[in-house]
């Protein structure tokens, strides 16, 4: 069995991703932050190294979900 983490975000964005998964495959925000996560690690680890844009585009990524400030 996985042992799990807490990750907080603002109850603002989680009110927006409850609406965003509305009606997907996702049950929770969990879920939807699981996959988000998991992508972005898969992807760099079938790249390797993460170039600066790349770092930046995902920064920005981030940014506009309200992930970041």
């Amino acid at each position: 069995m996985a042992d799990y983490t807490t990750v907080s975000i603002p109850k603002d964005l989680a009110e927006r991703v409850e609406e965003t998964i509305e009606g997907t495959s996702f049950s929770s925000t969990s879920d939807l932050v699981r996959f988000l996560l998991r992508s972005i690690v898969v992807e760099h680890q079938r790249e390797g190294e993460l170039t600066e844009a790349q770092f930046q585009d995902i920064t920005d990524q981030l940014r506009d979900l309200g992930y970041l400030d």
